[in-house]
């Protein structure tokens, strides 16, 4: 049942947002009691927070999977792009509230959300250091930045690409990789 409960959650958390969905619109759409939610969760916030870290820690176990690969920084670098266009196919719904709701946790809860999604970028800087010391990547290139810019193209793709459209997730990770790799020179 916790399950269901936090399937439940993000999708009413993205379609009113956090904020306006309420424990009883929960409850109601499952066809369960407060209590039932309360045996599991003891507030909404506990609630979100437990969808922000199944998230984030799905991403960093995929990640770390990534990194102790044999592979070129370069086959590195282009999983990586593949694994967060292919998890907003996945599990759009997540990524969205993932996003968009992290405001509404308490301090403490977000610092520790913060520190993962820091470790997440960590991660990829560290492949991108890897990959110019390497000569895989173009010397002067500012790892820090460009994990940033990575993350922003990628990350903000929740808000408009849509899965089952045109454009598949392979297809757009195949075009976010070579556009980070190779420019538009």
């Amino acid at each position: 049942m916790k399950k269901e409960i936090k399937q439940q959650s993000i999708l009413l958390f993205e379609e009113k947002g956090f904020s306006e969905t309420s424990i009883q619109d929960i409850v109601e759409t499952l066809g369960v009691t407060k209590g039932t939610f309360y045996y599991y969760f003891s507030s909404k916030e506990q609630l979100l927070m437990d969808i922000h870290l199944s998230y984030i820690d799905d991403l960093l176990e995929h990640q770390e999977k990534i990194q102790q690969t044999q592979h070129s920084n370069r086959e590195k670098l282009i999983q990586l792009v593949a694994l967060l266009i292919t998890d907003i196919a996945n599990h759009g719904p997540s990524g969205k509230v993932f996003f968009r709701e992290m405001r509404h946790l308490c301090e403490e809860n977000a610092v520790e959300v913060k520190r993962k999604r820091e470790q997440f970028r960590k991660n990829l800087e560290s492949i991108l250091r890897e990959g110019v010391a390497q000569h895989e990547f173009r010397q002067g290139i500012e790892p820090e930045i460009v994990a940033f810019a990575i993350l922003g193209i990628t990350n903000w793709s929740y808000q408009w690409f849509n899965p089952s459209g045109e454009i598949s997730a392979e297809h757009l990770a195949d075009i976010y990789s070579d556009l980070v790799l190779n420019g538009i020179a």
